[in-house]
């Protein structure tokens, strides 16, 4: 009996989960688009009846650009989670090779850490490999590596780290930069965390973690993040070696 008991609340607190999830999503969406949209009505009014300057105009731009990149994101985002809401979503377990997912995270940052001349170093064994669905993965390291990047100073390494214990595979993003309150630690996969701001002025769409947190779940593994403020941030995912 209190195995069915527990087993029940386990149910219910994914569902909750879930449905908070969702709301969430619903929320982002509707709120961010319904801003980006009304700024771009308002500026085309002022243009369309001159109240603001040319000089003006240009110079709310680069706001402008940047609101619709972060808009974007958000529905590139959203579009990645749908994908595994249709149907009976099953993952595709593959064999791959950690070395083979730094190679291919190394080549498609070349540009932006060439811009903030920080160096990417793998640590670990080269021949190790996880199982498990490879665009799940690829989505979850892109978006942790994307945040490393967008925190880390000038100058500073980010690390993409392997650990193999027994058939667990830990991958590690590491970074030293910014980092964050461990107040704020607690809250980094929910929907009333703090958007923070990169060392270059990037800005986060808050909504990849949870994303991420979503679908480390699928791939049956855990994520956890370190981070001390001004000294760094360390987000490890805990996956099986070998197919269960």
């Amino acid at each position: 009996m209190k195995d069915l008991i527990k087993e029940l609340q386990l149910k219910i607190e994914k569902l909750e989960n879930e449905i908070s999830f969702k709301n969430g999503l619903i929320s982002i969406l509707s709120h961010d688009s319904k801003e980006l949209f009304g700024n771009f009505l308002w500026l085309i009014e002022a243009v369309e009846e001159k109240t603001i300057s040319e000089e003006d105009f240009f110079k709310l731009l680069p706001q402008v650009k940047s609101d619709a990149q972060k808009n974007l994101q958000i529905v590139q985002d959203s579009t990645a989670w749908l994908k595994t809401q249709y149907g009976e979503f099953k993952i595709k377990p593959e064999k791959i090779m950690v070395m083979d997912l730094f190679h291919h995270f190394e080549e498609k940052y070349a540009v932006k850490l060439k811009e903030k001349n920080i160096k990417f170093h793998f640590k670990g064994d080269p021949n190790a490999f996880v199982t498990t669905d490879r665009l799940l993965l690829e989505y979850v390291l892109d978006k942790i590596l994307n945040n490393a990047l967008k925190y880390s100073f000038s100058g500073h390494d980010i690390h993409l780290q392997e650990v193999t214990e027994d058939h667990q595979v830990i991958i590690s993003v590491i970074d030293f930069g910014t980092g964050m309150d461990e107040k704020y630690l607690s809250t980094v996969f929910t929907y009333g965390n703090p958007i923070f701001h990169g060392t270059a002025g990037e800005k986060g769409a808050g909504l990849s973690l949870k994303i991420v947190k979503n679908f480390v779940s699928l791939m049956h593994g855990n994520i956890e993040i370190f981070s001390s403020e001004n000294t760094g941030t360390t987000v490890s995912l805990f996956l099986h070696k070998f197919i269960e």
